[in-house]
């Protein structure tokens, strides 16, 4: 279907792509895998033509292309779902899905002519998309969905995805790739770029691996294994697992009682109460959009006192009416979930990056200047510390990749030493290596003596790290579960709303 052959591609004096080669069979799915900074994402944008390449050549059906931009790739039947999804969400999903494709001018837009060609297509692949619907009333997991009839409406004969599962439920992964399945008995090849190397093994027929910005490996799916994939992407045996000894609680950290958060479509979180103690991991288990983002937002100050009640202590002192930077003063970090609206300024530079929230006070700040030197040296510690590449410190941040990106955040967050951290989603996009680093990095925090409060949408993850687990739904606690002696099926029923 396509063929990449010696693909090189500099930004800088950073080599991105260095003489890559990636041959994409018809009617397959390809995974590509590798640590964050391997170059994957590059390779297929320029497949796309988001990038163009500095040497190399394309081809697409045994032909010569030349794909300078995205329209030149959609003439070709080429189609991308980007990590972060690029929908507008006060259109509808039509609105969005021939936005760029309309035909004719504004007068002679049939919009309801779309409205039945894009449910016909959903029927089709029985997505179950409502053409109708506007985008921001839509699950994450529809968002996705509307994103590949996006590209299927355009006639995308090979699909690009990046990062597909990063923001799905377990649930949601599993009906995605009955649908992929659908669209390579269709015919379709699709591309997967990911790091959930079980994800892998289930769906795809051949994975390419790279490290560093080459090629490293190509082999079939059904000869090889998970082990096997994470020695090739890393360079050395990974730990799969994560081994930590049992917790040793102390005094409560964080008490919770009665908390009810607004939004603006009712009651996000219904009257939930709970405690944190130091040196302890209390994970919360639940499907996305059942309060976790709020609860935790709420907890870190980024609620306005208006959308809430109850009470939130902190050491025992009642902190529910502080901001988020007296909070942060008392010793409280934050992870969050969505690294690009909450985490990063993505146009500023990893030294103002890594300042964020410490950038006042000393020995960041004296008498009302910036001490460049000691910004220099702790930018310098966080990237060694926390392997973020490349470590340029006066790159910006969205030069970074998402894995890079999130290693950054949780170096800044680390680097204040802090009581507690409430920490969103800590792996989301990351690579395996950076994966096997970050839960290091937490479970020694908690022995530290520092509380943690941990929402995993990996429920893998969340069972694995945390001491403790709360399981939420519809906004409510419906059960603390010991994760050592409670099965994913259990806390799966409890998540859904059984007993």
């Amino acid at each position: 279907m396509i063929e990449l052959r010696n693909i090189t591609k500099t930004f800088g004096d950073t080599v991105a792509n260095d003489d890559v080669s990636i041959k994409i069979e018809k009617g397959t799915i390809h995974a590509i895998v590798g640590e964050n900074g391997a170059g994957k994402s590059t390779i297929m944008r320029i497949a796309y033509g988001f990038y163009t390449s500095d040497a190399g050549e394309i081809l697409v059906d045994g032909e010569r292309v030349n794909i300078r931009n995205p329209h030149d790739a959609i003439a070709l039947g080429i189609g991308m779902v980007h990590q972060h999804f690029m929908l507008v969400d006060t259109m509808t999903v039509a609105e969005n899905i021939i936005l760029g494709a309309e035909t004719g001018g504004a007068a002679s837009l049939d919009l309801d002519k779309a409205n039945e060609e894009i449910l016909a297509l959903s029927n089709h692949l029985r997505l179950g998309v409502n053409p109708r619907a506007f985008v921001e009333e839509l699950s994450v997991g529809a968002q996705q969905r509307v994103e590949l009839l996006k590209a299927l409406y355009r006639n995308a004969r090979l699909l690009i995805l990046d990062e597909p599962t990063a923001v799905l439920t377990p649930q949601e992964t599993v009906d995605f790739f009955n649908i992929l399945r659908r669209m390579r008995e269709q015919g379709k090849t699709i591309v997967i770029i990911t790091h959930k190397l079980e994800e892998v093994l289930a769906i795809s027929d051949d994975v390419t691996v790279m490290r560093d910005g080459k090629v490293v490996g190509n082999v079939k799916t059904s000869e090889t294994t998970t082990k096997d994939l994470a020695r090739m992407i890393v360079g050395r045996d990974v730990l799969l697992r994560v081994e930590k000894t049992n917790a040793i609680p102390g005094e409560t950290v964080l008490n919770v009682q009665n908390l009810v958060v607004k939004n603006a479509h009712g009651e996000a979180v219904d009257r939930v109460s709970f405690q944190v103690r130091a040196g302890e991991i209390v994970g919360i288990a639940g499907i996305e959009g059942n309060g976790q983002t709020e609860l935790i937002e709420a907890v870190a100050g980024l609620t306005p006192p208006s959308n809430l009640s109850g009470s939130v202590e902190f050491f025992g002192e009642d902190i529910t009416d502080l901001s988020a930077r007296k909070r942060k003063e008392l010793g409280i970090a934050h992870i969050p979930e969505d690294r690009h609206r909450r985490g990063l300024l993505l146009d500023s530079d990893l030294e103002e990056n890594t300042i964020l929230g410490v950038h006042y006070r000393p020995p960041v700040a004296s008498g009302g200047f910036l001490n460049a030197g000691t910004i220099e040296a702790r930018t310098k510690e966080i990237i060694r510390n926390f392997d973020v590449r490349p470590p340029n410190p006066q790159l910006n941040a969205r030069a970074l990749s998402g894995g890079n990106q999130q290693k950054l955040i949780i170096g800044r967050e680390f680097e204040l030493n802090p009581k507690l951290l409430l920490v969103s989603q800590p792996t989301r996009g990351v690579d395996i290596g950076a994966i096997e680093f970050i839960h290091r990095k937490l479970i020694a925090l908690r022995d530290q003596g520092t509380a943690v409060l941990l929402v995993s949408a990996e429920l893998e993850e969340v069972t694995a790290l945390a001491d403790r687990l709360l399981v939420v739904s519809k906004g409510k606690i419906v059960g603390e579960v010991d994760p050592k002696t409670t099965s994913n099926e259990e806390i799966g029923l409890m998540m859904t709303g059984g007993s």
